[in-house]
C-alpha cells in the first residue's frame, strides 16, 4: 500500500530549529517524528511513500536512506506552497490504487486494520475528541458514523471531533476528480484545502466513515512538541538511566547513548538524545539534542537542538542547532 506524505513545509512555527532540520525529522522520545509514524504505516502494510517534498528536502531524503532503506519511496517537489488539496494533486501521478494520506506533524494511536474490516467504504477520516473545538476543523457525521462536512473553527459546538490530518481513500479516482474541482474554485485566504475535495466526494454519493484515534499528539509548536515529548515518555516502557554518580533522576526520562551527565537532575519529562554532556545543572519539561554541552543551567521548557552550547542559562530557552548562549556563571 502507498501512503502520500506532505513534507514540503518550512515549519515556521519551529523556528529557529526548522532552519536547519525539517519539521518531521525533529525528536520527541530521542527518535523523530517521521520515524515514529513510519512505524504505524509500515505496521498498516505500506511499502511505498510518495514525499510532497520542499524545505531541506534532502535532510529526509537522507534519513529515509539510512533509516528505512526498505521502504519504497518516491518524491515530488512543490515548487509553491498552494495548500493541501494542491500538495496531495501533485501525487495523482504515482498513486496506483487505494492510499493512506498522512500529514507528519502530530502522532497518532489508531485502529489501522480498520482499512480490512471496512471494504464498503470509499475512505476513512480520523479524528479525536478535543474540548478546545475552536480551534479545529471539526467533523459533523450522521448516525452511521458517515462524514456529512467539517467545519472550521466552529463558534458552536456543532462538533468535537476534531480533523487530525489522518486519511485512508479507497476511492482514488472521485478523490482526485475533487481535488480537480476544488483547483478550478478561487482559492480560500490563498490557499486550496484537501477537506473541500472530501466535501465534493461527500456530495458526489462517496462515503467517508469517520473513526475516532486513541490518542493524538500535536507536534507543530515548542510547547506540544515538548508536551508530546512528555506523553511519550510516560506511554512507553523504558529502562532505568544507568546510574551516574552524583546525577538525579525524576522519571519519566529518557538518555542517549554516549550521554555524560554530572552533578545534574534530571527529570521529570526530560530526553537527552546522543552524545551531550549536562555538567552541574537542574533540567526539566525539555528535550536536548544530538552533541550539545549544557552546563552550570536550570532548564525548564527548553528546546535545545543538536550540537548546540549553553552555559549559566537559568529559565525557558529554544536553542538551534550549532548556536550558543552563555549566561552568568552559577
Amino acid at each position: 500500500m502507498q501512503a502520500i506524505l506532505p513534507l514540503a513545509g518550512k515549519g515556521t512555527r519551529l523556528r529557529p530549529h526548522t532552519h536547519t532540520t525539517p519539521k518531521p525529522l525533529l525528536r520527541v522520545g530521542n527518535r523523530t517524528v517521521l520515524d515514529r509514524v513510519l512505524d504505524l504505516l509500515e505496521g498498516a502494510g505500506v511499502d511505498e511513500i510518495i514525499g510532497i517534498m520542499g524545505h531541506l528536502s534532502g535532510r529526509i531524503e537522507e534519513h529515509l536512506a539510512a533509516e528505512h532503506p526498505e521502504l519504497g519511496f518516491t518524491p515530488v517537489m512543490q515548487t509553491q506552497q498552494l495548500g493541501t488539496a494542491d500538495a496531495i494533486r501533485l501525487a495523482e501521478p504515482h498513486v496506483e490504487g487505494p492510499v493512506l494520506i498522512v500529514f507528519v506533524d502530530t502522532l497518532f494511536q489508531a485502529d489501522m486494520d480498520l482499512i480490512q474490516r471496512r471494504p464498503d467504504v470509499d475512505g476513512i477520516v480520523w479524528a479525536k475528541e478535543v474540548e478546545d473545538y475552536q480551534r479545529f476543523g471539526v467533523i459533523v457525521h450522521d448516525d452511521d458514523g458517515f462524514m456529512q462536512e467539517i467545519i472550521e473553527k466552529p463558534s458552536e459546538p456543532v462538533s468535537r471531533l476534531a480533523n487530525i490530518g489522518l486519511y485512508y481513500i479507497r476511492n482514488v479516482d472521485l478523490l482526485f476528480e475533487g481535488i480537480q474541482h476544488v483547483m478550478r474554485q478561487p482559492p480560500k485566504l490563498g490557499e486550496y484545502f484537501l477537506t473541500d475535495a472530501f466535501q465534493y466526494m461527500i456530495d458526489n454519493g462517496g462515503k467517508l466513515l469517520t473513526a475516532e484515534v486513541a490518542e493524538w499528539w500535536d507536534c507543530g509548536k515548542p510547547e506540544t512538541l515538548i508536551d508530546t515529548n512528555h506523553r511519550v515518555l510516560r506511554a512507553e516502557a523504558t529502562p532505568p538511566p544507568a546510574a551516574f554518580p552524583g546525577v538525579s533522576f525524576v522519571d519519566p526520562v529518557r538518555i542517549g547513548e554516549g550521554v555524560t551527565l554530572e552533578e545534574a537532575t534530571i527529570g521529570p519529562n526530560v530526553s537527552i538524545a546522543d552524545g551531550s554532556t549536562v555538567r552541574r545543572s537542574r533540567i526539566r519539561d525539555s528535550i536536548v539534542g544530538v552533541g550539545s554541552e549544557i552546563s552550570d543551567c536550570e532548564l525548564r521548557q527548553s528546546l535545545i537542538g543538536d550540537h548546540a552550547f549553553a552555559s549559566g542559562v537559568r529559565g525557558t530557552v529554544s536553542l538551534g542547532d550549532h548556536s550558543e548562549v552563555r549566561g552568568e556563571s552559577t
